[in-house]
């Protein structure tokens, strides 16, 4: 087992959940990536936004939301991602960059019409849901 350490960006607006398309991947997930050597979480969660949603953040404007344990959509089997979820407590215009196809908005329902669905997204989703944050 091998273990990822990721954060992700949690972006709620009328009971749906922020998600990103990753070209790379033909999935929608949670915006965010890996956690470089040397690096805060807050400080990666940072420059991942930057570059795939061409929105600056500061560390200030992020807070800890919760901790998500999944496969790790995309990588090789055996890999786990340990992703720790950041709220956001300001209006951002999130525009897609780098890899990311297309961001859109999802309820738990709409997520599940997906064809290609991450582990991690469901499991954030449903904690959403179950916490009245998300439909």
């Amino acid at each position: 087992m091998v273990a990822l350490k990721t954060v992700g960006l949690l972006v709620v607006r009328d009971r749906k959940l922020l998600l990103a398309f990753s070209r790379n991947k033909q999935c929608f997930y949670l915006p965010g990536g890996k956690v470089d050597e040397g690096e805060t979480e807050k400080g990666a969660l940072c420059r991942e936004i930057e570059e795939e949603l061409h929105v600056q953040l500061t560390e200030d404007d992020l807070e800890y939301y919760t901790h998500i344990t999944a496969p790790a959509f995309g990588e090789k089997k055996g890999v786990i991602m340990e992703q720790d979820c950041y709220l956001v407590h300001r209006d951002i215009e999130p525009k897609p960059a780098a890899e990311i196809g297309e961001i859109r908005f999802f309820s738990s329902d709409e997520y599940g019409e997906q064809s290609a669905q991450a582990p991690g997204a469901i499991a954030i989703l449903k904690i959403l849901k179950e916490a009245g944050l998300v439909d």
